[in-house]
């Protein structure tokens, strides 16, 4: 007797693929709420499908598989190159994502110009602008070459037409939610559409071992649009992020199946385009001569050490409630450090309103940058500068101790190749006996003989 086939859920959600057999606004796996869409539907038929092992297909020892045929290309940007790993790998599918306006495009063109340069053929499609609006940038930016091939179009097909035309060594796609498939119904944007759009280019990806990057739009909260196994689906997820009120750029990378996923690239967007910063240094620091309430702390961008500034105001309380105003510091970071300068070190500071920043418009999220923010303020309000060749590195406890922090020896070797011969740490054990020891050698000339042994 016959089995009834049991009938396919019909709603499915877009994000993780949970199915459920009636709508419901929230998804019982991931809990995103109106995730979950009516699925296609079933077919009925369920064929047994074998396939035959094509030549040259058939399954290796791992220790037979041969890496040599697929080493990393470089991109000629060697920032963008770091984040990746060293370069770009053949047949890898690359997720750039980012805020509107952060230069994702203009970084794109940049690398597609370089790539050209290099002598391997680029195919930039695009479905937001026009071919002569993307030639106006590329005039402004210097990123005209005649191997690399600019197209407009949203339909996935005419997209794979040209890619079998110009046969480019690099596809640049931007971005995958205005391209739509016809091979899957709604409108391009729709997760179904960029599920689908999505896997055919990696599909054409790994087959031709053409490296493509996909550029992704972003949600209000950060998070990239579309569903959530487009980041399952890529070899790359890598972001690019940065402050409209400076020029600094970063690119990070989420994801990486071909190299470590702690590299920062830094960029400077100008008015002529975009340029890699290879020593940022000069950008978190003040200039000119030493002044009260600064002081330089040595913080890490995924494995690069960055020396940064941070700088404190304070002046006297107009009113009963003393104010405490930061910027790219942590509020409550800074509001615990107040306390223990005033409870562990003695410095007053229950009458003065108190402003404490960074240079550049970085931002300081490692509590490693405590000792130097409580240095900065303690000198802010003792009106003293200290030595240009002073640093400070170390995590504050409630106790005042001076706790040790991760990767501590890279920071002080980076702070001895920028010229501070002095560096502050846990070795001098609290609070109180630090800020002694930075008092004692404020604004002192800097010798063999007068520099602490830290």
């Amino acid at each position: 007797m016959a089995t009834k086939r049991p009938t396919a859920a019909p709603y499915r959600c877009t994000e993780c693929g949970w199915t459920t057999l009636k709508w419901v606004g929230r998804c019982g796996e991931c809990q995103q709420w109106g995730t979950v869409v009516e699925a296609a539907e079933p077919s009925g038929i369920a064929p047994r499908q074998v396939a035959a092992t094509a030549p040259g297909r058939s399954a290796l020892p791992i220790t037979m598989i041969d890496t040599t045929t697929t080493p990393r290309r470089t991109s000629g940007i060697a920032e963008f190159d770091r984040v990746l790993g060293g370069g770009i790998v053949p047949g890898a599918a690359i997720l750039l994502s980012g805020e509107p306006g952060v230069g994702k495009s203009t970084l794109l063109l940049e690398v597609a110009a370089q790539s050209a340069r290099a002598g391997r053929r680029v195919l930039y499609a695009s479905g937001e602008e026009s071919t002569a609006q993307v030639r106006l940038r590329a005039e402004r930016t210097g990123a005209l070459h005649d191997e690399l091939f600019l197209a407009s179009e949203t339909d996935l097909g005419t997209i794979l037409g040209h890619v079998d035309q110009v046969q480019p060594d690099l596809l640049i796609v931007d971005s995958v939610q205005t391209v739509s498939s016809a091979l899957s119904d709604g409108l391009a944007g729709h997760p179904g559409q960029v599920r689908e759009v999505a896997a055919t280019l990696i599909r054409v990806a790994k087959e031709r071992a053409l490296p493509v990057v996909i550029v992704g739009h972003v949600t209000k909260d950060g998070s990239i649009a579309g569903p959530r196994i487009l980041e399952h689906l890529v070899d790359v997820v890598a972001h690019f992020e940065g402050d409209r009120q400076t020029s600094l750029r970063f690119l990070r990378t989420l994801k990486n199946r071909f190299g470590p996923t702690d590299e920062v690239g830094c960029f400077d967007m100008t008015g002529a385009g975009i340029d890699e910063v290879p020593d940022p240094s000069r950008l978190f620091l003040g200039g000119g001569k030493p002044v009260a309430g600064t002081c330089i702390t040595i913080a890490l961008e995924g494995r690069r050490a960055l020396p940064v500034e941070v700088q404190a105001l304070t002046v006297e309380a107009s009113g009963p409630n003393p104010r405490r105003v930061v910027s790219g510091v942590d509020a409550s970071r800074v509001a615990m450090i107040l306390a223990l300068l005033e409870k562990r070190a003695g410095v007053a500071l229950a009458r003065h309103d108190v402003y404490v920043s960074t240079v550049g418009g970085v931002r300081l999220v490692e509590p490693a940058a405590d000792l130097a923010i409580a240095l900065a303020i303690a000198t802010a309000v003792r009106d003293t500068a200290l030595r240009h060749d002073v640093a400070a590195i170390g995590e504050l406890s409630l106790s005042g101790e001076i706790r040790p922090v991760t990767q501590a020896a890279q920071r002080r070797n980076e702070a001895a190749r920028l010229g501070y011969r002095t560096v502050i740490d846990e070795r001098a054990g609290g609070i109180g006996r630090a800020l002694n020891l930075v008092m004692a050698t404020a604004m002192a000339p800097a010798s063999a003989d007068d520099v602490p042994a830290f």
